[in-house]
């Protein structure tokens, strides 16, 4: 009864919340500067009576809102930022920006917060009509595109009084639990000579030079990493326009990927390495600069089981025909790369019969928990600190890349608000499972322990980087 009572209670306010979704995508605000995104989330959980906490660790854009008293105390982190260059109007299967280079919700992070905190809403309303011990807090937390919010958030003790933090994220897939990639990214800027490359090229000291020179020792490199790494760069200054002049500056952004925190450290001492060496062969200087690093996420057993556990009560969702002849659309514009990629790991847990999987426009499937890696995430610094579980419920069309247009398009959609509502259900059932049994996080803190297997958290970022310095 207490399940149906949370459905309920999340249904009353179902149109608030897809309100809120719906006017996030439309703000469309990069890491840190989501502030009407932020504002709007305070305004609405002040309206359901949350104590709000601002500038949580020094960040204009963190926040959290509590209600309640006493442990446990559980942590729902919520996202709002969007990625640049993904601008596209709604509803559309071509690529049509609403204005050319502007932000778009690519990564569904407007779903993701909102989702988060009408679960917490929803334990809040619950509790209101039967109180007892136990704290909801909703995190804000921005800039994970690249900012790695929730890291420096930890760093300054954010989530300290948690007993149990709880995620999740949109995707094409329901996932109950995954892991994720550790990350950093590494801002190399060479310091050269300028010159005239045609009257005196013997006195310039070249800086793109260095870049490229790092780009060859890092391809090289590649070959004697781990085969779980990858390493990615841009160059995001290559020198000036005017090829007659020897470039005295050049930058270039690596982002480096490892399967733990612990590997990542030495992978990218091994990076590092390699700009001193371009540095060292072009007599030029080089600056290394941490910017933003994430953990890998560390699955835990106590957590993933009970989630998963409220998943199959749940999923899959089922859809109108309406939803299905709009996924349908979506669908037969996707990367059957995207949905393919399920499918054999499907067949790596169900066997032969996975096959039969994924074969319509949405996911028909759940995953249980599994320990694939998938991507990067800042939740991973929260979860070597807290216990957590983070899972994906399904709000695309399969075929949607994560950080496509096609994800923005399909961001105000039926089915996407319809992943975001189960999600929240989730979520909400799981906090309320443990404020009514607390030895619940106290078991999840064992396995937290277990799993950290003797390796001490320690963050790639230095002490001296502040979030948004980039």
């Amino acid at each position: 009864m207490k399940y149906e009572m949370l459905d309920r209670l999340l249904e009353e306010k179902r149109a608030v919340f897809e309100n809120v979704s719906d006017r996030i995508w439309e703000f469309a605000e990069t890491r840190f500067q989501e502030k009407q995104s932020a504002a709007l989330q305070k305004e609405t959980l002040r309206a359901e009576e949350f104590e709000i906490e601002e500038n949580l660790g020094g960040i204009e854009t963190a926040f959290c809102a509590k209600f309640g008293a006493g442990h446990p105390v559980i942590g729902i982190l919520g996202e709002y930022d969007a990625l640049p260059g993904m601008s596209q109007k709604a509803d559309l299967t071509k690529k049509e920006p609403e204005a050319e280079g502007a932000p778009g919700h690519g990564c569904g992070h407007h779903l993701l917060g909102t989702g988060c905190m009408e679960a917490a809403v929803a334990v809040k309303d619950y509790l209101m009509k039967n109180p007892m011990e136990g704290t909801v807090v909703y995190y804000g937390c921005p800039g994970e595109e690249g900012g790695a919010g929730k890291a420096f958030m930890v760093r300054e003790g954010c989530f300290e009084d948690c007993d149990i933090c709880l995620a999740w994220h949109p995707y094409s897939a329901n996932f109950s639990s995954i892991s994720t990639l550790a990350n950093a990214r590494i801002f190399y800027d060479f310091h050269g000579v300028s010159a005239h490359a045609a009257a005196a090229p013997h006195l310039g000291r070249s800086a793109l030079d260095a870049v490229e020179l790092m780009s060859v020792g890092v391809n090289y490199l590649r070959e004697h990493m781990i085969p779980e790494a990858r390493v990615h760069y841009a160059v995001t200054n290559a020198g000036g326009e005017a090829p007659n002049v020897v470039p005295a500056y050049a930058q270039v952004l690596y982002s480096v990927r490892a399967p733990g925190t612990e590997e990542l450290h030495k992978l990218i001492g091994r990076v590092n390495k390699v700009a001193e060496g371009a540095a060292m062969m072009t007599e030029t200087e080089v600056e290394i600069r941490v910017v933003s690093a994430y953990s890998d996420v560390l699955q835990n057993k106590t957590l993933d089981q009970l989630v998963f556990s409220h998943i199959r009560e749940i999923y899959p969702l089922k859809y109108t025909e309406e939803e299905m002849a709009y996924a349908e659309k979506f669908h037969a514009a996707g990367d059957p790369g995207d949905w393919k990629t399920y499918q054999g790991l499907a067949r790596q847990f169900y066997g032969e019969k996975g096959s039969a999987f994924f074969k319509g426009a949405m996911a028909d499937t759940i995953f249980p928990p599994v320990p694939v890696k998938m991507g990067s995430t800042d939740v991973g610094d929260v979860s070597w600190t807290v216990p957590t579980s983070w899972f994906g419920s399904a709000c695309y069309a399969l075929g949607t890349p994560a950080h496509s247009w096609l994800a923005v398009a399909q961001g105000k959609s039926g089915i996407a608000k319809r992943g975001m509502e189960a999600a929240a259900s989730v979520i909400a059932r799981t906090a309320l499972d443990i404020l009514e049994n607390p030895g619940i996080a106290a078991k999840a803190k064992e396995d937290m322990e277990k799993a950290k297997n003797g390796f001490t958290y320690k963050s790639v970022i230095p002490a001296e980087v502040k979030a948004g310095a980039f």
